[in-house]
């Protein structure tokens, strides 16, 4: 299985991009968007002059248990830049986005409560809503990450999104929201919740 054909079994179609869209990232952006990848691992990232942005990251069932997902944040860390990603809330039906969250616990990531991420899905045209996670070496404010996940939206989520998919993403403003008061709970702070419930 090449890099493609393994994000694309272990991640749900409406986070997908297709592979043309990467691969014009790859290539186009070359000094933009990268692929990290080995024998068990595929990491897809996006490192901007102040900020790092993981796309996807998958690791090898055969791999899990090895720290080869730490070491390859680890490598990340390294930059000292901010780190972003997105994941989805946690559902207790799919064990495997619980383990996710308390992996990004571990390794230290913070869950920017104040931010709305909800983007419509050009492969089912259904709502996707995401929560934004962050690492941050300055303890960057939730402002400063939002503007972040704004240029990366723009910059790379939405790339000749035309051009690829026959239409176009909401733009920026309408998928990324902020507000101190949004209504959400900590999706980290509720794992121990529930593991102690």
């Amino acid at each position: 299985m090449n890099w493609f054909e393994k994000l694309n079994e272990y991640f749900p179609v409406e986070e997908m991009k297709s592979r043309e869209h990467m691969e014009a990232l790859l290539k186009e952006k070359s000094d933009l968007y990268y692929k990290d990848e080995g024998e068990y691992h595929v990491l897809m990232y996006a490192e901007f002059d102040s900020f790092l942005f993981i796309d996807y990251v998958y690791v090898s069932t055969k791999a899990r248990g090895q720290g080869l997902g730490h070491k390859l944040i680890e490598k990340m860390k390294a930059k000292q830049k901010p780190i972003i990603l997105e994941v989805e809330p946690v559902d207790y039906e799919d064990t495997d986005s619980e383990k996710r969250l308390r992996f990004y616990q571990r390794e230290g990531f913070k869950h920017a409560q104040s931010i709305g991420y909800s983007r419509r899905s050009l492969a089912t045209n259904e709502m996707n809503t995401m929560e934004i996670l962050y690492w941050s070496p300055e303890d960057d404010t939730e402002e400063e990450i939002y503007e972040k996940m704004k240029q990366m939206y723009t910059e790379i989520h939405t790339y000749k999104d035309e051009e690829f998919y026959g239409k176009s993403y909401q733009p920026v403003d309408e998928v990324l929201t902020i507000d101190e008061d949004r209504d959400s709970e900590d999706i980290l702070d509720e794992l121990d919740k529930s593991k102690n419930s």
